[in-house]
């Protein structure tokens, strides 16, 4: 180990901003939650189950939209 403390070597990866974003593939819809420190996937079969789970995150993170991509 080289310096004593390998930790001290390491740099913190930027905060990723909050966000939320749907889109649509191959029939299936998928919510993408960003927060600062974690990112989550979910996957629905239709499209209003999708929007109401990114509405019910949007409202959650207190952001004022989210994206359609």
């Amino acid at each position: 180990m080289l310096g004593g403390n390998a930790l001290a070597d390491i740099i913190p990866i930027r905060k990723a901003r909050p966000c939320v974003e749907v889109g649509e593939a191959c029939g299936e819809w998928f919510v993408r939650v960003v927060e600062e420190d974690q990112e989550l996937t979910r996957s629905f079969k239709l499209e209003s189950y999708a929007l109401a789970f990114a509405e019910g995150q949007r409202s959650r993170l207190h952001l004022n939209t989210f994206s359609r991509l």
